[in-house]
């Protein structure tokens, strides 16, 4: 004895509209779990040439900093990763029960933290232009 429910048509764009800041929490933090993990593996990749002659390891990085590209791609990591970190910290209170009524206001903190350690650390990440 199942119940179905109308869920709406897959192609009906206007349920992102209905999203609650919560649902978009989620996928802020499956979004950057999975960029974190790709991150992984092309981090594992660079720190393998080590292993082969550590001069290639060197010239590897000192040519990897010389690109704009990666130095803000770099700042784009340092935005993913504290993110990812602040909204972790929210769900774990969630999960101890703290703060249930303000999970909303928690997210979008998380979100303002996370823009404003992200401006700040501009002039670090692209000072050696």
């Amino acid at each position: 004895m199942s119940q179905s429910y109308d869920r709406g048509l897959i192609e009906d764009f206007g349920r992102w509209q209905e999203f609650s800041a919560g649902m978009w929490a989620w996928i802020f933090h499956k979004f950057t779990g999975w960029v974190l993990i790709g991150y992984l593996f092309t981090h594992i990749a660079v720190l393998s040439t080590a292993t082969v002659d550590p001069g290639t390891y060197t010239t590897t990085l000192q040519g990897l900093e010389e690109l704009l590209l990666v130095r803000f791609l770099e700042v784009g990591l340092l935005a993913v990763a504290v993110f990812h970190i602040l909204n972790g910290v929210r769900l774990l209170f969630v999960d101890l029960g703290i703060g249930l009524e303000a999970q909303d206001k928690a997210f979008y903190a998380a979100l303002i933290a996370t823009a404003a350690i992200t401006v700040a650390s501009i002039p670090t990440f692209l000072g050696g232009f």
